[in-house]
């Protein structure tokens, strides 16, 4: 059965809820059918997939894009604990350049949040003992890694106490000093 899936305001970027199937036992969720979530608008091959684990509250990664050739649309979803999870149009040229949404995923909603191309991507671990699942549909090429800081785009982090930052994180320029490699309606 396809996943419902909602637009969240910025083009492209999606917010998927898998269909659950839950008894006194637990649940079964089928978290991808390249079928099914074609059917739902979805129709991206994915060919890596990552897993991100962190051991406290406050801890923010990103914000995060390889850009073209290798840019990746990805499909993130938080297996255990919860985020904040955030994204960016880097767009230029975009009606939305710059503008950002963040949602709560959680083991316990079961939400995805599908991040196309053109987006930045980061989150901040609501808790602690977080792990995160993303399937991206390029594959990790270091020479076309691209990070903006992530208090440089007006993002209201529900933080409780001051970020643990990666030194990449920290030292990643700001928005305004950030050179966008996409545009608004190119293929990519």
């Amino acid at each position: 059965m396809p996943p419902l899936v909602s637009s969240t305001g910025l083009p492209g970027v999606l917010l998927v809820k898998p269909q659950r199937h839950a008894d006194a036992r637990g649940y079964l969720e089928e978290s991808w059918s390249e079928r099914d979530y074609a059917q739902a608008g979805i129709a991206t091959r994915f060919v890596q997939d990552n897993h991100s684990f962190s051991r406290v509250a406050d801890t923010l990664r990103g914000m995060h894009c390889q850009a073209p050739p290798r840019a990746q649309d990805k499909l993130v979803r938080c297996t255990q604990g919860a985020i904040f999870d955030v994204v960016v149009d880097i767009r230029q040229g975009s009606p939305s350049f710059g503008c950002w949404a963040g949602f709560e995923l959680s083991e316990e909603n079961g939400l995805q949040l599908f991040v196309p191309k053109g987006f930045l991507h980061g989150f901040v671990t609501l808790q602690p003992e977080v792990h995160v699942h993303y399937r991206c549909s390029d594959y990790y090429d270091p020479a076309s890694d691209l990070a903006v800081r992530w208090d440089s785009l007006g993002i209201e982090w529900p933080l409780a106490h001051a970020p643990i930052l990666s030194d990449r994180d920290a030292g990643a320029p700001p928005l305004a000093a950030f050179a966008s490699p996409f545009a608004f309606g190119d293929a990519v």
